[in-house]
């Protein structure tokens, strides 16, 4: 299958907001705390962040039936980490192109930026319950390694 990645920015947000909110629906109680996207406020807020040169990216995975998913990232410093890396944030394939190797293009092609812009490494959280063992197994077979559990602290 050919498949063609595109990195994108704030100027396709509404693309990339409807395959955020479809990742949402598909968590469910794993997503609830996000609630309603203020769609115009994120797409302001992504322009804005990128002001300096860009720490939020995006990447939109086609196929010829069209768009097949979409992953967001950004680019993170922590001394742990040796310096910058990056932060898988959204990642969603179409439920009927999964194991079609669209996924693992997505990776491929935030791999790429991250050695790019010299990153150490690139996280990824997935979901704990047991439906999601499927996902942790992408992740390990793309050389991602489980660390634990990731804790959150919700300041609004």
């Amino acid at each position: 299958m050919d498949i063609a990645i595109e990195r994108v920015g704030p100027e396709n947000a509404p693309c990339v907001l409807d395959w955020v909110e479809r990742l949402l629906r598909e968590l469910g109680e794993e997503g609830d705390e996000a609630g309603a996207l203020d769609r115009a406020d994120l797409a302001a807020r992504w322009s804005r962040w990128n002001g300096d040169g860009g720490r939020m990216f995006a990447f939109v995975a086609t196929t010829v039936d069209g768009i097949a998913g979409v992953l967001t990232l950004v680019e993170a410093f922590a001394f742990y980490a040796g310096g910058r890396y990056g932060i898988i944030n959204e990642m969603i394939v179409d439920s009927k192109q999964r194991s079609g190797g669209v996924g693992a293009s997505l990776i491929a092609a935030a791999s790429a930026l991250g050695r790019e812009r010299d990153w150490a490494r690139i996280d990824v959280a997935a979901p704990e319950a047991e439906r999601w063992a499927r996902t942790r197994k992408f992740y390990e077979r793309q050389g991602f390694v489980f660390t634990g559990p990731k804790l959150k602290l919700l300041l609004r």
